[in-house]
């Protein structure tokens, strides 16, 4: 068993990969109560079009395949569901479906074996009849026409579509109600079979745990064998430049929201931990509380908070995102253009540079203080080429000169969109 530690937050991880091709990572955190576990798959709504293990030719999905998969996991067999087991065993269970994953997850106090029981049996073992495919479109539906009327979502997909031409990031996760009425359980037993493999798979447990004890529990509950083969995953070319600036549409808000992105290029593996970390302190120096910028717009009656500040990456995509509800979103528009203008004529304040960097390592050495957060840290980072050690590690090389030349690279207009809902 690898062992990786940090003793910045005196933490070890350990990480086994399996002769069945599952790898695991157990992060044990003692005099904990809660345990928490995580199983997850390299499978996201970007992965529409692949060639299966053993296979010559193309697969085209339809949009949503991951997220509806998602939802068809917990029904079993028996009659029962797997939320619903979990649940009666006093664990709080839940799925989730992202652009490059999906993981089922349960926190626990108590009942831990048992709810690793029913989740690793239901994640190994689908079900899925035209009968139970059928009704699940039209709950699936519901869903989607919910998230059609809801504005912090289409402000953020509408971002998406005016970034990326072709990169399927740029599709609702759920897919759209006329490409799901195209799958099949045919559709998802062929999905399942290729993403579900357990190499293509991660399960993270945190909690206070012996290592190799609850590695043999897992042992003991895997039924699958994966086959290790690679999925050749296709993705469309992207151009680098953005696809329109500016959209605007009408819906029932109450105060304009927004959000302004700025596409990305990819960056090399050994560089996206600094890069990220770049990021982060220069949109906190741009608009976080401390910033001049805020304090004006916030002076000014302009915003109410601090808008939430992302930087978006894995494999295939990487834009910066602002968000938030503004009386006068341009003018919001207008305050970041002019400090990131600023700031590329004087440079980043030195001082505010400190601040905000001591701050946020505050803020990383904080996630460890949770188990969930650590579980779903080092699964999200984990299928993006990272360990989650390596922000803590990476940190100290982020200078204010190598920030300035993150600032002139990824902040520029040409590749700035805004996406705007006002009220009717």
């Amino acid at each position: 068993m690898q062992i990786i530690e940090n003793l910045k937050v005196k933490e070890k991880a350990y990480i086994e990969k399996l002769e069945n091709g599952l790898t695991v990572i157990i992060i044990p955190k003692k005099d904990t109560l809660k345990k928490y576990a995580i199983f997850g798959t390299n499978f996201g709504s970007i992965d529409n079009k692949f060639i299966m293990p053993g296979k010559k030719e193309e697969t085209n999905i339809p949009d949503g395949v991951a997220h509806f998969l998602e939802h068809k996991m917990f029904e079993q067999e028996n009659g029962t569901n797997s939320l619903d087991v979990l649940s009666s065993l006093g664990v709080d269970a839940n799925a989730y479906t992202t652009n490059d994953h999906t993981a089922y997850l349960f926190e626990a106090t108590d009942n831990f074996y048992e709810a690793l029981d029913e989740l690793m049996n239901y994640v190994q073992n689908p079900y899925f009849t035209d009968e139970n495919v059928q009704k699940e479109k039209g709950i699936i539906g519901q869903e989607i026409n919910m998230y059609d009327d809801e504005p912090s979502w289409q402000v953020y997909m509408n971002a998406m579509k005016l970034m990326y031409k072709n990169n399927p990031i740029n599709i609702d996760i759920a897919g759209t109600i006329e490409s799901i009425s195209q799958i099949t359980k045919e559709t998802l037993y062929d999905s399942y079979n290729t993403f579900y493999d357990l190499s293509n798979m991660l399960m993270v447990i945190c909690g206070d745990f012996e290592p190799e004890e609850i590695l043999q529990e897992i042992k003991n509950r895997l039924t699958k064998q994966g086959n290790k083969e690679e999925i050749k995953r296709i993705y469309p070319e992207e151009p680098e430049e953005i696809v329109e600036k500016e959209k605007i549409v009408t819906m029932e808000v109450n105060n304009p929201i927004y959000a302004i992105g700025f596409k990305d290029k990819l960056a090399e593996d050994e560089e996206l931990v600094k890069k990220h970390i770049a990021i982060e302190i220069i949109l906190y120096m741009l608009l976080g509380k401390s910033s001049k910028s805020y304090k004006k717009l916030y002076e000014q009656g302009d915003i109410m908070s601090q808008p939430d500040l992302d930087y978006e990456f894995s494999k295939q995509y990487a834009h910066v995102l602002v968000t938030g509800m503004a009386k006068e979103p341009k003018n919001v528009v207008n305050e970041l253009v002019n400090a990131i203008n600023n700031y590329k004529q004087t440079g980043l304040n030195k001082e505010h540079f400190e601040r905000i960097k001591k701050k946020i390592y505050g803020d990383y050495v904080t996630e460890y203080n949770d188990v969930s957060n650590i579980a779903r840290m080092f699964l999200a980072d984990y299928f993006k080429g990272i360990n989650s050690f390596s922000y803590l590690d990476a940190y100290s090389n982020v200078d204010v000169e190598y920030a300035n030349k993150i600032l002139n690279e990824v902040f520029n207009e040409d590749k700035m969109v805004v996406s705007i809902i006002r009220g009717k």
